[in-house]
């Protein structure tokens, strides 16, 4: 059925046709992210952009893939600045941005709060972090930087490492994985481990998942291995996550055991959880992972608005 006028809520709302189609046209644009090619596929279009949590890549990355396309955007990237700091509600919020874009990209410290906010639109709304929900459209960009390094996403061999529970990348592409194949590794403190609820979906699609005791060893065999940070923003006593604070770290020696092909993804940002000394691995591939941001969100919005993309 296509992508245009579809909001992007969780990627469950994406079939693997879905985002093989946006993988497809992610690598037709990554000369244009660059600006090596002219494209105004998107002039005339506006993408309001509520950012209700601090974001740097995200919001930039969305930001400058429109501006590529030759679009315009709005931007809430204060709450303070906005009326929600007067009591108006999101659903209200939203429906005024409604009217003035033709998207909507929306982050929430709240879980749920993308759902309540494309309810409340009558224009696609994507949903760029709710909480410790979802966040699909990193998972796309995850995906490519995989494909990219692979050619393939199938029968990969992927380590999910850190914060499982409250971290909505690892939802978001565990269950993307699963769905192609992949074989899923979880290792966490015991405290962050993938939620209960996730983890039976993932039986459900067919997923093969392990726990790892050993990283050393999950690493030797692995060939990604994908690394999130603690967020201590989701903890409601800061003695909670004193507890887990620095309860691992990835550096030149714990990858000395790896396969040459192993790359090291991180959302980002990093708090201390990747040696700054990985940068100059070959292992190393999240800043490359962030660029991808860029052309993948142009295929995205490309082809969420108008149906087609390159």
């Amino acid at each position: 059925m296509g992508l245009k006028g579809r909001d992007l809520i969780s990627i469950r709302d994406l079939s693997r046709e879905d985002i093989e189609e946006v993988l497809r046209a992610s690598r037709r644009m990554l000369p244009l992210a660059v600006g090596g090619k002219v494209n105004r596929g998107l002039a005339g279009w506006v993408l309001t952009l509520a950012f209700f949590e601090p974001s740097t890549r995200t919001r930039l990355s969305f930001e400058t893939a429109m501006l590529r396309l030759g679009g315009a955007c709005v931007t809430i990237a204060d709450p303070a600045s906005s009326s929600t700091k007067k009591g108006e509600s999101l659903h209200d919020t939203t429906r005024i941005l409604s009217g003035y874009g033709d998207a909507i990209v929306l982050r929430h410290p709240n879980e749920g709060a993308a759902r309540l906010a494309a309810m409340a639109s009558d224009k696609p709304v994507i949903n760029a972090g709710d909480g410790a929900g979802q966040h699909p459209s990193q998972t796309l960009i995850d995906l490519a930087t995989m494909h990219e390094a692979f050619g393939t996403l199938t029968g990969l061999k992927v380590v999910l490492l850190g914060d499982l529970k409250f971290g909505r990348t690892a939802h978001s592409l565990a269950h993307a994985l699963g769905v192609f194949g992949a074989e899923l590794v979880l290792s966490s403190p015991p405290s962050l481990a993938l939620p209960e609820e996730v983890r039976e979906h993932l039986d459900q699609v067919g997923a093969k998942v392990s726990d790892a005791d050993q990283l050393h060893q999950a690493i030797r065999d692995a060939d990604v291995l994908y690394v999130t940070r603690i967020q201590r923003e989701r903890f409601g006593d800061d003695r909670e996550y004193q507890k887990v604070a620095g309860s691992y770290r990835i550096d030149n020696a714990v990858l000395a055991g790896a396969k040459d092909r192993l790359i090291v993804m991180h959302p980002l940002p990093r708090m201390g959880e990747i040696a700054p000394e990985v940068d100059g691995s070959p292992h190393a591939a999240y800043f490359r992972q962030a660029a991808l941001g860029v052309p993948v969100r142009m295929a995205l919005l490309s082809l969420m608005l108008t149906g087609k993309a390159g």
